[in-house]
C-alpha cells in the first residue's frame, strides 16, 4: 500500500516530479542516473503520516540543520535513473523524515530507497529557504547540455556575463529568469565545498552554474524550477546557432532589456 493513497495533493506533487524527469531525461539532460531531486512536502502531511514508523535505520544528513525539524520530503534515490522515475516514482525515490536532532533522517515510504548522495547539499539549500521564509518547496540539479558547455568558456565564468548574455537572447529569458544565473567554480561533485558555494549564489539566484557539471535550481515547485532553467537553456541554443552562423550574436540592448524588465514590472530578488 502506498502512502499516496486517498491523498490526491501528495500525489499530484509527485506526480508533477514524475513528469519533470521525463523531460529531463527526454532533453538529454539526465544521463544515467544524473541528476537529484528534492521537494519539501511538510504542509501535506496528516498525522497518520506523522506516526508512521521508520522502514529503515536513521541516517545522518552530514550536518544540522536547524530549520528542517519534523520536515518531510520526497527525494530521489541514490543511483537511480530519472527515465524510471518517470514511470514509477515511489520506486525511484522515497519519502524521508527529518529527526528532532535536526542532523538525521529516516525513511517511512513506500520502501526503503536510500536518498541521492547530494541530499546534504539539497536539504541545505532547504534549510535556508524555510529560514528565509520563502515559499519554494523544491530543489532540482540537472546538466543541461548546452548551459553547461558554455561553462567551458571562461569568459561566462566572469560576474554577470553569462547572465547578460543569456536576458539578450530573447525576451521571454529575461522575463521568465529575471534573477539571471549564478556562478559556482568548478568544485568536487558531492562536497562540502560545492555546497557552501551553491548556498551562498542561491541567496541571489534561483539557479545557480556548477562549472563544468551542471545546474541548481530552486522553485516553488519543481515544475517551476525546471521552466527557469529550460529557459535559461533555451537562450543558450539560440546563442549557439547565432554562433554558428559565423559571427557573435549581437543580442538585445542594454535599453531594449531594461524596457522589458520596466514594462513586466521584472523582480530583482526572489519575490516569495
Amino acid at each position: 500500500m502506498s502512502i499516496l493513497n486517498n491523498r490526491p495533493a501528495l500525489a499530484e506533487v509527485i506526480d508533477q516530479i514524475a513528469e519533470v524527469t521525463g523531460y529531463l531525461w527526454q532533453k538529454g539532460w539526465a544521463e544515467r542516473n544524473g541528476g537529484n531531486i528534492t521537494v519539501n512536502i511538510t504542509e501535506l502531511v496528516d498525522d497518520e503520516i506523522r506516526h508512521l514508523p521508520a522502514i529503515a535505520p536513521k541516517a545522518k544528513i552530514g550536518m544540522t540543520l536547524p530549520h528542517l525539524k519534523g520536515t518531510y520530503f520526497y527525494a530521489k534515490g541514490t543511483q537511480k535513473r530519472m527515465r524510471d522515475l518517470a514511470r514509477e516514482p515511489m520506486k525511484n525515490g522515497s519519502i524521508i523524515r527529518i529527526c528532532d536532532d535536526c542532523a538525521s533522517y529516516e525513511i517511512i515510504a513506500d520502501e526503503p530507497v536510500k536518498p541521492t548522495s547530494e541530499l546534504p547539499s539539497h536539504l541545505a539549500l532547504q534549510n535556508y529557504l524555510i529560514e528565509t521564509g520563502s515559499k519554494y518547496k523544491a530543489t532540482l540539479h540537472t546538466h543541461p547540455i548546452e548551459l553547461v558547455a558554455m561553462s567551458h568558456i571562461r569568459r561566462f565564468l566572469e560576474p554577470g556575463v553569462m547572465t547578460r548574455t543569456l536576458w539578450s537572447m530573447i525576451p521571454e529569458t529575461l522575463a521568465f529568469a529575471p534573477l539571471g544565473i549564478g556562478i559556482v567554480p568548478y568544485a568536487l561533485p558531492g562536497s562540502v565545498a560545492l555546497a557552501d558555494a551553491t548556498l551562498e549564489q542561491i541567496k541571489n539566484y534561483d539557479v545557480v552554474m556548477w562549472e563544468k557539471h551542471g545546474v541548481c535550481a530552486v522553485g516553488q515547485d519543481i515544475m517551476d524550477a525546471f521552466d527557469q532553467v529550460d529557459v535559461l537553456n533555451k537562450a543558450a541554443v539560440i546563442y549557439m546557432c547565432a554562433k554558428n552562423m559565423g559571427e557573435e550574436p549581437e543580442g538585445m540592448t542594454e535599453e531594449a532589456m531594461k524596457e522589458v524588465q520596466e514594462v513586466f514590472n521584472l523582480p530583482k530578488k526572489r519575490p516569495c
